[in-house]
């Protein structure tokens, strides 16, 4: 079958639908980049949660809950505070008590701009790009200018998203910390029961949290319960699972070191896959309760509210991009 890019009306919104080795993925650009679906219609496996029915208003309304949406600044700040090296910064606090933080950031929302979209003989591919300055009306809490450039490729081994951030500010840092808020579809496989869900991730040192959902700092051996994660026990859905944060290790993937998550459908030993690169150093498992039929396995280049913890960069993943360099992460799906 030909590999394809088109451009289509979905329910309201103009997205990039891409077809290339078995699999489908439609990628809404003006929220967020958002991969709203990716199918294998070979293997008849539903990666995100998505609803045929779902308008673009919908997902704009809840944007963090559905696809895959990449998150700028991700999870929560403390009061909206934000740290860097060179400023302290004031985020508005869109976290109601008794929370008191500023969550998710505000980049999956944005309308992106198509810089490319084509196919070969190997795979189809789409090129996004949103700029950011005074113009964004985030602009008054964060007066640090990038550039978000994402290239998403999909072919007979799944779909790829490769991510850059450029500080084009000249003067100030900025601030990194990405994470992808990647809403699993319970159950992923056509005809499967929720209850058959396995999933492996490889985790280290669990982060407790305070009742605000944020670091206490103090880093907890591994409990009965955080293990069945790590031995690909967990069923991640029909319990709540709620803002389990550890740090990422590796597990192994048909005998081959694997950086990543693997949720399989035991009835039907299919796998679905999702490998990150170095950059993401934790994990958070959180769904919703565990009974609206998907479940959310992020990886985060930092921890929660990192740049205002006292632990070392080195422990928080915090780090901070230079004007004129760039920072770049990558992620890729795929079933086996």
């Amino acid at each position: 079958m030909k590999n394809t890019t088109q451009l289509i009306n979905w329910n309201g919104t103009t997205c990039v639908k891409l077809n290339s080795g078995g699999y489908e993925a439609l990628i809404a650009y003006e929220i967020g980049s958002n991969v709203i679906r990716l199918r294998n219609n070979i293997v008849g496996m539903e990666f995100f949660r998505y609803k045929d029915d779902n308008t673009a208003d919908d997902i704009r309304q809840s944007a963090e809950v559905w696809g895959l949406p990449t998150l700028y600044l991700p999870n929560r700040f403390a009061d909206g505070v934000l740290k860097t090296s060179d400023a302290v910064y004031h985020l508005p606090v869109n976290e109601k008590a008794p929370f008191n933080n500023h969550i998710h950031g505000f980049l999956h929302r944005r309308v992106f701009e198509v810089v490319e979209h084509n196919a070969d003989n190997n795979c189809a591919w789409l090129k996004t790009r949103y700029v950011y300055d005074e113009n964004d009306e985030f602009f008054q809490y964060l007066p640090v200018p990038f550039i978000a450039e994402y290239t998403f490729t999909l072919s007979e081994n799944g779909l790829e998203q490769d991510i850059k951030f450029t500080n084009t500010s000249g003067t100030k840092v900025l601030p990194m910390s990405l994470a992808s808020h990647t809403s699993l579809s319970a159950p992923f496989v056509d005809g499967a029961k929720e209850s058959d869900i396995r999933l492996t991730v490889p985790i280290g040192k669990k982060c407790e949290l305070n009742e605000r959902c944020l670091p206490t700092e103090n880093l907890k051996s591994l409990t009965m319960w955080d293990l069945e994660y790590k031995t690909g026990n967990k069923c991640p859905v029909l319990q709540v699972c709620d803002n389990d944060m550890y740090f990422g290790e590796c597990t192994e993937l048909d005998h081959e070191k694997f950086h990543g998550i693997i949720a399989e459908d035991i009835a039907s030993g299919k796998k679905l896959c999702y490998e990150v690169s170095d950059e993401y150093k934790f994990w958070i498992i959180w769904n919703d309760r565990g009974f609206n039929h998907y479940f959310c396995p992020e990886p985060m280049t930092a921890m929660i509210d990192a740049p205002n913890l006292s632990l070392p960069a080195d422990v928080t993943g915090y780090r901070e991009v230079k004007p004129g360099e760039t920072f770049e992460a990558h992620e890729r799906f795929f079933s086996k």
